[in-house]
């Protein structure tokens, strides 16, 4: 659908590290949604500017920051400085295309044990396929380390391997993975293709996962018909999992993954095919397919999300913040529910946006280009 000739405007105001909310309009998603621009205002600070393809990052307990990098690196970042010796006993990854050292998150106990968790791209029998590993974190040693989950089967490509880790309420470990560019297999339930995965945190198989008891599905599957999930955060005012995923030319999603869920791809998509513009699958709609909580089309090639619950912003409390590989910006959604009712697309040229997280401190911190970028309140 062309856009209105008026649909893009945006205003930036310098100062010392000061820039003024812009706004990137573009059509509604949804009918009934609005767009207008954040009045406020925010210092955008840069903290490290010599990262090498920043994936994801995670916040230790006594302010520390973790920080992957996409070659298998794991750095930390101590009093806003980046320590120059990278982390030992981190796995060896597969480093091409999408893949490398992708994700991190602690255990939801990890002052009590210590638990942090990577995915990653992990060579094996008929290629690469998505892996997770857990360790402990002892000085700037990984030790303890297991894998608890292999992506069945590894294939001989380089795209979507996912992925994130999220843990739930209940302590359920929650794994993203893409279709590995092969969309049929999404909808295969014999193979953990294009799905999302919950186990334990030892990874053993929850006996109440949707399709454990049934012989022709892989246990570890909670949902299914996803094209690459590249953002997932839990609701922290609902404990609903939220996740967001790449369409093809247009059709980026945000979900609410629910166990059994059929999210569709490749059967139906708000997407078309890569410069043939032509139709993929059978439309938009199926019985027994889930439609997206939200869509973009065109795309903005989303990447992190986080539900903010700080103070430090007027007016951000409450909302969900997604990072734009595409346009290289901070998407501001807010929220009604479970519905998102007004988009707002916050600064320009940050450099793709990888990953978006709330800090200790009420702050948020965000990954883009080759930077740790954090961003601080105005003074008034």
């Amino acid at each position: 659908m062309p856009r209105p000739a008026n649909s893009h405007s945006w205003q930036t105001l310098f100062s010392p590290l000061l820039l003024c909310f812009g706004l990137l309009l573009h059509m509604p998603a949804h009918a009934g949604q609005s767009f207008a621009a954040d009045p406020g205002k925010v210092q955008l600070k840069p903290l490290v500017e010599n990262l090498k393809d920043p994936w994801s990052m995670a916040f230790l307990p006594d302010g520390r920051l973790l920080v992957t990098e996409k070659s298998g690196k794991l750095r930390l970042v101590e009093n806003d400085k980046l320590l120059p010796q990278a982390i030992g006993g981190v796995p060896a990854v597969v480093d091409r295309g999408q893949g490398g050292l992708l994700d991190i998150a602690l255990h939801p106990q990890y002052a009590e044990n210590g638990w942090l968790y990577l995915s990653y791209s992990a060579k094996g029998e008929g290629g690469s396929g998505t892996e997770v590993m857990r360790a402990k974190l002892k000085g700037m040693q990984l030790t303890d380390s297991e894998v608890i989950f292999r992506q069945a089967p590894k294939i001989n490509s380089n795209k979507h391997f996912g992925s994130r880790l999220v843990f739930d309420r209940e302590g359920f470990l929650y794994i993203t993975l893409g279709d590995r560019g092969e969309m049929e297999r999404a909808q295969d339930l014999a193979q953990h293709i294009g799905k999302v995965i919950r186990l334990h945190d030892d990874g053993r198989v929850p006996q109440d996962n949707p399709f454990a008891a049934n012989p022709d599905a892989l246990p570890e599957i909670y949902s299914y018909g996803h094209r690459n999930v590249q953002g997932a955060a839990l609701n922290p005012f609902s404990g609903k999992l939220w996740t967001h995923e790449h369409g093809p030319q247009g059709g980026d999603e945000i979900n609410i993954v629910q166990a059994g869920t059929n999210f569709g791809w490749p059967v139906i998509t708000y997407g078309v095919n890569y410069f043939t513009g032509t139709k993929i699958g059978e439309g938009t709609k199926k019985p027994g397919m889930a439609q997206p909580l939200y869509k973009w089309v065109p795309s903005i090639a989303p990447s992190g999300m986080v539900f903010y619950t700080g103070d430090a912003y007027p007016g951000w409390k409450n909302h969900l913040f997604v990072g734009s590989l595409k346009f290289q910006t901070l998407v501001k959604l807010t929220l009604d529910g479970d519905k998102v009712v007004k988009e707002e697309r916050l600064f320009e040229n940050l450099g793709r946006v990888r990953d978006v997280r709330q800090g200790p401190d009420g702050l948020l911190y965000l990954l883009a280009g080759n930077k740790l970028l954090k961003l601080e309140p105005a003074p008034r």
